[in-house]
């Protein structure tokens, strides 16, 4: 790969991931602080998203697969997201807020799929070459927090200003990135229109499992989105934002380890260790203090490496290699299907009943705070239960390494 190619594919993630880190982990701070909203609210807030990477499949294999190049698309879709956001600022009723968040992330959702097919469309070695590519979006979401965290921004509409701005600057320059035109040809059939001829890799069955385990896996993991910058701020930890950009940073590490990793302990082992810490994290979380036992809290915090990059990343390059060059997009676009959207959506759901189940009121009935350790026992039982799952019925050895 040219260098100027490598450079242009960074500053792809770079700007990505600014643009999503300004926003996501802080929008359940925001909208319980500013907005006043209730746990079912923020929930359903968190669960356009998913909304958003169920349809982004279709509409990627429809789009970036068959009629336009990728990059253009992404140009696109950032520019307009851009125009939603800036009237989404401008709202502050919680009910209005899911009708902007909503077609926000419409825009949004498609450039996961979008991104990793430009990228992956330059390399040789997707498993070799992809970490050091995708360890830029990781920088840029430390970095983007950091501001955030410095400047007390968290539960202000700034993070949205702030996603408005970068999205300006992606959109732009999305159109200078390598071209990555369409290679679906010939006469599309009605499974290809919509999108659906990546729903062939179900024949083979250790993906149909993968993929049913990535379901799984993401009811829990939306917890983590939705709830920890909240939770974190109500256990008495100070400077939230700056502290848990270490969990980004542990990110960067375990990014990097990850060509070592798969080719030493497989797609299997992998994934029943990113489990396994997904547990402990949960149940750190819920046992926590920033006064008494601030240690527990950093504990899950810097977990979110071997969490995250143990099963997006790695479910990324599985997908690549699973998928031939037809169907690429839609094959990418199948996966984030899978993780934010079907698991992700009914976890977000899920969280925000739970957090309204485990909302503490005073006397008069103001809302004083929450039964975190309430919250956190329900996905650290979900991920206990997929655990067993997963190694009970992944049983195909020689699918287990890339």
């Amino acid at each position: 790969m040219k260098v100027t190619t490598r450079i242009q594919l960074m500053l792809m993630m770079f700007l990505m991931f600014s643009t999503w880190g300004a926003w996501y982990g802080q929008m359940g701070k925001y909208l319980f602080t500013t907005l006043k909203a209730s746990g079912d609210q923020i929930g359903s807030a968190y669960a356009t998203f998913s909304i958003a990477s169920i349809v982004a499949p279709f509409f990627v294999g429809m789009i970036a697969d068959r009629y336009f190049s990728a990059q253009k698309v992404m140009g696109v879709l950032n520019l307009i997201g851009a125009g939603v956001l800036y009237f989404l600022i401008q709202n502050q009723d919680p009910d209005t807020f899911f009708w902007y968040i909503l077609a926000y992330t419409m825009t949004f959702a498609p450039n996961l799929a979008l991104s990793s097919s430009i990228a992956m469309n330059q390399m040789q070695d997707p498993g070799k070459e992809f970490p050091s590519i995708r360890v830029l979006g990781t920088i840029a979401w430390i970095i983007v927090t950091n501001i955030i965290g410095l400047y007390g921004y968290g539960d202000k509409v700034t993070i949205f200003q702030i996603a408005m701005f970068t999205s300006i600057i992606w959109g732009l320059f999305a159109f200078t990135l390598p071209d990555t035109p369409p290679k679906a040809t010939g006469q599309a059939s009605i499974s290809q229109i919509l999108g659906t001829d990546a729903f062939v890799l179900f024949k083979d069955r250790s993906f149909l499992i993968f993929f049913i385990s990535s379901v799984l896996v993401c009811i829990p993991l939306a917890f983590y989105y939705a709830h920890a910058n909240l939770s974190l701020t109500e256990s008495h930890m100070t400077n939230v934002e700056n502290k848990m950009s270490l969990g980004q940073a542990s990110e960067v590490l375990f990014m990097l380890l990850i060509p070592f990793a798969l080719q030493k302990f497989g797609i299997k082992k992998m994934l029943i260790v990113g489990l396994v810490a997904w547990i402990v994290r949960f149940l750190c979380f819920g046992n926590g203090d920033g006064i008494s036992s601030e240690w527990i809290l950093y504990l899950a915090i810097v977990l979110h490496g071997v969490c995250y990059d143990f099963f997006f990343v790695t479910g990324q390059i599985y997908t690549d290699n699973k998928a031939g060059d037809k169907i690429k997009n839609s094959a990418q676009g199948l996966i984030t299907l899978a993780t934010y959207g079907v698991g992700m959506g009914i976890g977000s759901k899920i969280s925000g009943l739970v957090l309204e189940k485990y909302t503490l009121q005073d006397a008069s009935g103001i809302v004083t705070g929450h039964n975190w350790n309430g919250v956190w026992m329900v996905p650290a039982g979900i991920a206990a239960v997929v655990l067993v799952l997963f190694i009970i019925f992944f049983n195909d050895k020689k699918e287990t390494e890339l």
